[in-house]
């Protein structure tokens, strides 16, 4: 998935603190923005969902984390819970996507996301074919509903942005790998 998808995803998750501590809304968003984007910056250390991508564990301290938010709501126990459950649900649904192939709509690699407790990769299912394919697209305009209905200001505008970017991302995807072969190399 784009990771335009995985920042809206995060985002969603904040949504409903709109509702039940609107104080604490903007953090817990801008925080699971940024858990949704987290992971993949192991895209800079060549070992793409393995360095970063931790399903398990962020799970793991997600919980732990929104355990403490629910003891002491502060901006810093919220902004850690979001970040964290964030970054678990953009390294679970990664393994919803394709694999880590040039061209993943071939469908050639069985590289989901590494499990590290378990010294495994979880195979890619494919639900969405592969980052940038139209199905792509649409999650992240529904996941984008949220930010763009319950928040202003930054979340509003980060919102938008992913939106362009995601459109922009589509628009050249498959077009990507021969730009990379050709001028990159």
């Amino acid at each position: 998935m784009m990771n335009t998808t995985h920042t809206a995803m995060g985002l969603t998750l904040a949504a409903p603190l709109v509702l039940v501590a609107p104080e604490l809304a903007p953090v817990a968003a801008l925080a699971g923005l940024a858990g949704g984007v987290f992971p993949d910056l192991d895209l800079l250390s060549g070992q793409h969902r393995r360095t970063l991508h931790f399903p398990v564990y962020y799970g793991v301290a997600g919980v732990a984390a929104s355990g403490a938010a629910l003891l002491a709501p502060t901006e810093w126990t919220v902004a850690a819970a979001f970040f964290l459950l964030s970054a678990a649900l953009h390294c679970v649904t990664d393994a919803a996507g394709g694999g880590l192939e040039l061209r993943p709509w071939e469908a050639t690699d069985d590289r989901g996301v590494y499990v590290h407790p378990a010294g495994r990769w979880i195979r890619p299912r494919r639900w969405v074919r592969y980052d940038g394919a139209p199905e792509d697209l649409l999650l992240t305009a529904v996941f984008s509903i949220p930010g763009l209905l319950l928040f202003d200001g930054l979340v509003r505008a980060l919102t938008v942005v992913g939106l362009a970017a995601s459109v922009v991302y589509v628009a050249v995807r498959k077009r990507l790998p021969e730009v990379e072969t050709r001028y990159l190399r």
